[in-house]
């Protein structure tokens, strides 16, 4: 895992264990950046579960969405968690996706984004969302981070 400090001078950067941490507890969005067609920037707002131990964040989506057709052209994006209230603290980076369309392998997946964003797989949304996993009409990306930029101003540098 390499890290950098997303802020140098400014708060501290996160250890190893505190950016699996924040990733695994947090419930916040994973903001998702593409590059369209017209090589316009696009941002995503995503639900995320994040694998610790393959460090590997994955996302269920509708294979029909702009981020699918965008990663289908270029496989590179930008990624950030971010908590907007003070004080400010998260993570951003740099990494490539791929594409999983095996509905029998995203299920388990997007089951567990339910559970953490929902509470329950028998929230309404949570069974729209798993019966379009299963149906083939969702996909899940997996991202690979290259890095993780961090910063936490909650603490002094």
């Amino acid at each position: 895992m390499k890290l950098l400090h997303g802020n140098p001078g400014f708060g501290v950067q996160l250890t190893e264990k505190e950016i699996r941490k924040f990733l695994s507890d947090s419930k916040l969005n994973l903001h998702l950046g593409t590059v369209d067609a017209e090589l316009y920037p696009n941002i995503h707002p995503t639900w995320y579960i994040y694998d610790e131990s393959k460090d590997t964040i994955f996302v269920e989506t509708s294979k029909h969405s702009k981020k699918i057709n965008n990663l289908k052209r270029n496989d590179k994006i930008y990624f950030c968690v971010d908590d907007g209230n003070p004080p400010y603290k998260g993570i951003r980076g740099k990494g490539n996706v791929r594409i999983l369309t095996d509905p029998d392998a995203n299920f388990p997946i997007a089951k567990k984004i339910m559970l953490k964003y929902l509470g329950s797989t028998d929230h309404p949304m949570a069974k729209t969302l798993l019966e379009n996993v299963r149906n083939g009409n969702s996909v899940v990306l997996e991202i690979m981070p290259k890095y993780y930029s961090t910063w936490d101003y909650s603490r002094n540098s």
